[in-house]
């Protein structure tokens, strides 16, 4: 009997094992989406700041930062993908036992994790960006934005691993009010700090911690007040071996593809520092409206994970089944209608970050291959995280790596030097984005059938 048997609570919490499916992923995935869009307004926030009240080179030191930072997160926050199976597959089972330990592990995991990345960042700002060949205008800044923005990583790993905790039993609601709330903080402080102060890159860095701070501490809360096996109690923080070892198992593949995944992303950010501070901010403010789109991606991605971790607890392949079908086809659908709505809007939006022409013509550059094309890792992504709710972790990292971070570096190696121009360079997203979406949806059927296969035999 399921912990959630027909029940949906005050809180959010949904019922994955039994009843109809579709509005049940849509009531989970669009609060974690807006989660994960007030996450990415974050460095958006700055950007917008600083470029308006600041100066290009402010702005290239904050964007030029943006896959160092992706790429010393993602294989922390990767592990919070172990804890959410970890949890959701012992509620699909309907097993008590172990869960309050599991969920203390998962707390003490983000504290020690966090303060190991925060050493990270302030040790590696400045070897990495002088790797990537951040322009000597803006490395100063860029250095001294990466090791404040990193003070705040034991915040960042408590909202992600505390989520990751709620998420497990269909909770994406409080998850989404902490952002909403760091949100609205960011904001506020951004412009007081850097338009009032003038603080500028320390303004909007500090921000950004003081609003992690917050969304942190929030889903901390939530957790002291759950009842039951949820509930969280700071005395009995410890970190269980065989739980730990699940929550890497699953995770740490999720993380190094992320980490791989964000290092071929390093590799192009290197490329495109070579056009210059124009180049930088401009393709750093059209990633922005990449991560608003692949936000959602990631929201039904997550479902895929959460829903199908309680399905094949419990059993059930043909469920297993309608959760890879329904994420697939509502999340695909939902992000191509938005991103045809940022197209229509593209200028406006563009001119929140910046009014400088020469700026805005590099951003128009990334724009017209992320319109076109970005609904592809809904492809790709959406069949991993179903791979992974079947606690086949190591097959989509594999396939990610390979796919998209392999190829990547092949391209910009190789094929980019042959023609180096702004439009040759954007190119090697959409056809990495074909080429793992080939390869995950043909293992996806592959790796369905034999779990449950696997699991009839057993029975």
């Amino acid at each position: 009997m399921s912990l959630l048997h027909h029940k949906t609570s005050a809180n959010g919490e949904v019922d994955m094992i039994h009843g109809p499916l579709a509005g049940k992923i849509v009531r989970f995935a669009l609060p974690l989406a807006a989660s994960s869009m007030l996450q990415q307004l974050f460095n958006a926030a700055d950007l917008a700041v600083v470029g308006r009240f600041a100066s290009a080179e402010a702005m290239a030191a904050v964007g030029s930062n943006a896959s160092v930072i992706s790429l010393l997160v993602s294989v922390f926050v990767g592990l919070s993908i172990g804890a959410t199976v970890l949890i959701a597959s012992q509620i699909g089972a309907g097993t008590r036992k172990g869960i309050s330990d599991a969920v203390h592990t998962v707390i003490a995991l983000a504290l020690v994790l966090g303060l190991a990345l925060t050493a990270a960042g302030a040790l590696l700002a400045g070897p990495i960006l002088k790797l990537m060949g951040a322009p000597e205008n803006v490395m100063r800044l860029a250095v001294l934005y990466l090791r404040i923005y990193f003070t705040g990583m034991p915040a960042i790993l408590l909202y992600n691993y505390g989520s990751a905790i709620l998420r497990s039993r269909g909770d994406s609601m409080r998850p989404f009010y902490a952002l909403v709330s760091a949100g609205i903080l960011n904001v506020f402080l951004n412009l007081f700090f850097v338009a009032v102060l003038h603080l500028h890159v320390i303004g909007v860095a500090l921000a950004t911690v003081l609003s992690n701070c917050l969304s942190g501490g929030l889903i901390v809360l939530f957790l002291l007040k759950e009842q039951g096996d949820f509930r969280l109690d700071l005395k009995k923080l410890h970190i269980r071996k065989d739980y730990a070892a699940a929550v890497f198992r699953i995770g740490v593949p999720a993380g190094l593809q992320g980490a791989v995944f964000s290092l071929s992303n390093v590799v192009i950010q290197t490329a495109v520092n070579s056009f210059g501070a124009d180049c930088i901010a401009g393709m750093t403010a059209a990633w922005n409206f990449d991560s608003i789109s692949f936000c959602l991606i990631s929201a039904f991605t997550q479902a895929a994970v959460t829903f199908t971790s309680q399905n094949y607890g419990a059993g059930d392949q043909k469920r297993c089944g309608r959760v890879y079908r329904l994420c697939f086809g509502i999340g695909l659908g939902m992000d191509m209608i938005l991103v045809l709505l940022m197209q229509l809007f593209k200028m406006p939006l563009l001119h929140l970050f910046t009014v400088d022409e020469a700026v805005i013509a590099f951003a128009l550059i990334r724009l017209k291959y992320d319109f076109r094309f970005h609904f592809m890792c809904a492809t790709y992504e959406i069949p991993g995280g179903a791979l992974r709710g079947l606690n086949r972790g190591l097959v989509p990292a594999l396939i990610s790596m390979l796919g998209t971070c392999a190829f990547r570096l092949i391209y910009v190696s190789f094929i980019f030097p042959m023609n180096r121009t702004p439009e040759t360079l954007m190119m090697v997203y959409p056809l990495s984005w074909v080429l793992t979406c080939i390869a995950m949806n043909t293992a996806f059927f592959i790796v369905y059938r034999r779990a449950f296969s696997h699991m009839k035999k057993a029975a």
